[in-house]
């Protein structure tokens, strides 16, 4: 069920809708454009989207459940206890969002830009987060155990009390990082990373020329 004044609202389109227990299961997308609209216990299980906008959306108890999105826009949403079990982002820019409580592995992410979200508290342990922009991220606290995080962009990100072990940071850029505030055991880092964490722990480098 919808509710929207004006024009009828659906899954290729809204603005300032409310849609509760929709049923848009493996529903195709497409590059619908959805505006300040709130979803609540919506299937979005195995649908599909391509090119969409979702701004300023609220996603509560949602069903994201082997979806695919190639290229969307999730900005500035809000994402609680909604269950992205087995979804996919392909090149999508989340920039701003806040997830919480929500079910986040296993899913797919490859590439994209993640710029300012909160992941706070999240589960991401195992993910493969390869070459993902994670600048200024809200990563406090979350389960990063074994997680890939090589190549990734995580300047100015926050791993207050974050379980980075067996993480791989290899060639992730780490400049405003406080690794010193995470917790490491085994976590992999290139030379640039290595310096960084023996610098926050007060040692003086000397690197030779």
């Amino acid at each position: 069920m919808s509710d929207q004044g004006g024009s009828a609202p659906g899954p290729q389109g809204s603005h300032g809708a409310t849609f509760r227990g929709e049923d848009w299961f493996s529903e195709d997308l497409g590059a619908a454009r959805h505006v300040d609209s709130t979803f609540i216990d919506v299937d979005l299980s195995e649908a599909r989207s391509s090119g969409a906008v979702f701004e300023r959306c609220v996603f509560s108890g949602v069903r994201f459940n082997a979806s695919v999105h190639r290229a969307s826009a999730f900005v500035t949403c809000e994402f609680d206890g909604s269950n992205l079990f087995d979804a996919t982002f392909d090149g999508c820019k989340m920039t701003g969002s806040v997830f919480t409580r929500c079910t986040m592995r296993p899913m797919k992410v490859r590439g994209g830009q993640w710029r300012g979200v909160s992941l706070r508290g999240a589960d991401l342990s195992k993910l493969d987060l390869a070459d993902l922009d994670l600048r200024e991220a809200d990563l406090s606290l979350c389960n990063l155990t074994s997680t890939v995080l090589r190549g990734a962009q995580l300047s100015g990100a926050s791993v207050r009390e974050t379980n980075l072990s067996a993480t791989d940071l290899r060639g992730a850029t780490l400049d405003g990082v406080d690794l010193a505030a995470a917790r490491l055991r085994g976590t992999q880092l290139d030379l640039a990373g290595a310096l960084l964490l023996a610098e926050l722990h007060g040692a003086l480098v000397d690197v030779p020329l």
